[in-house]
């Protein structure tokens, strides 16, 4: 009898709580949003089971989450800690990543650099709710729509936030269809919406193989804290475009990106149990998130209807300005989906492309230079 109790007391069940059933129906929901709604399923499937077995009760109490020094998540989640998972992240999604929208209109890199301002703004709302200048710097970067870029800037200047601040960059890159379009629909008339713009020039593959190589030095003179993950990014797309390196190319983009996303998803989601997650500074980072992405995707919108004013000929539709931020190619895809709302002729993809990573490059150089002044 006595060990039947003594096993009792090591199941789930004796050792629930109301914490634990509600990050664990979280979990399922994560899943749900993945499988059912299919929004960002490499991701949010991942995470939201990772949720679900960081919150089983006795787990922890096992020694077994991620939290216990010597376990197998322990070990994993060791590549969140140090930034190993993001920068992998970035090769993968640098060999998946066309530069030419952005090579062939260089003027789009505004809408991505205008599109930033989420950032900043978000960075000094986290100071005006009480966070601290680390803690504002890393929420801040939830602005950019960027899950890698946060959980990179967070593990070196917020690890205590890092699971909550992950989950709200993720939650809000998976409801970029839903975000997005009423901001859009709002700041643009009618006619802007109709803007067709010219085809793109054609670009050289020498043009495809030096941007890279300039925009690593560029951005890294600028700033040296992005170093690491624009590295990452630039070394991909030159896998990508050398035309001797595919074998490395479609490894990077393919195998590694899929290990690599489904270990940070599973470690990111166990981290975040109910006593980290459930508390009043999560509420906040998320209000903040939801706040940081409609200002970043306002901020590109009608950063765009500013340069029109400028510019005679081939204006911009403004409904591309929404893809400066960081969720690539999903952003793209809503430009052009709201675009096609109402010109069934119009094609946004392309020119959308060029802001989106755009804003790849830009989060991180935001980030990087948060890092060089608080790191």
């Amino acid at each position: 009898m006595q060990e039947l109790l003594q096993f009792l007391q090591t199941t789930g069940f004796y050792n629930v709580d109301v914490g634990s059933i509600a990050m664990i129906v979280a979990g399922l929901f994560f899943i749900y949003l993945g499988i059912a709604k299919e929004f960002e399923p490499l991701l949010l499937v991942p995470i939201g089971f990772g949720i679900v077995l960081g919150n089983i009760p006795g787990v922890a109490a096992q020694g077994l989450g991620v939290e216990a020094e010597g376990s197998v998540l322990n070990y994993l989640y060791f590549g969140v800690q140090k930034g190993i998972y993001p920068s992998l992240i970035f090769m993968g999604v640098g060999a998946l990543t066309d530069f030419t929208s952005l090579i062939a209109n260089p003027k789009l890199i505004l809408l991505g650099a205008a599109a930033q301002f989420g950032i900043f703004a978000t960075f000094i709302g986290s100071i005006m709710l009480g966070f601290n200048i680390l803690e504002a710097a890393s929420i801040g970067i939830i602005g950019g729509a960027d899950g890698p870029t946060a959980i990179y800037l967070a593990s070196k200047l917020a690890p205590h936030l890092l699971g909550s601040i992950a989950l709200a960059a993720y939650s809000y890159m998976a409801l970029v269809p839903v975000i997005q379009p009423p901001i859009m629909r709002l700041l643009t008339t009618d006619k802007e919406r109709k803007i067709k713009m010219k085809p793109l020039r054609v670009v050289s593959k020498k043009e495809k193989i030096f941007f890279p190589l300039v925009a690593l030095i560029v951005t890294s003179f600028i700033a040296p804290g992005s170093a690491i993950l624009l590295g990452m990014l630039f070394l991909g797309n030159l896998l990508k475009e050398t035309g001797v390196t595919d074998r490395l190319a479609n490894t990077a983009k393919t195998s590694l990106i899929d290990i690599v996303t489904v270990l940070i998803g599973l470690t990111v989601g166990a981290k975040t149990t109910a006593a980290v997650f459930l508390t009043w500074g999560t509420i906040k980072i998320f209000i903040l998130g939801a706040a940081s992405f409609a200002v970043a995707t306002a901020s590109g919108v009608l950063f765009a209807k500013i340069m029109n004013l400028f510019i005679k000929e081939n204006k911009i539709n403004p409904l591309i300005g929404s893809a400066g931020v960081s969720a690539v190619p999903a952003a793209a895809r809503v430009s052009q989906v709201v675009g096609q709302q109402y010109d069934k002729t119009n094609y946004l993809v392309m020119h959308a492309m060029g802001p989106n990573v755009a804003g790849v490059v830009g989060s991180a150089v935001a980030a990087g230079v948060l890092l060089g002044i608080l790191g």
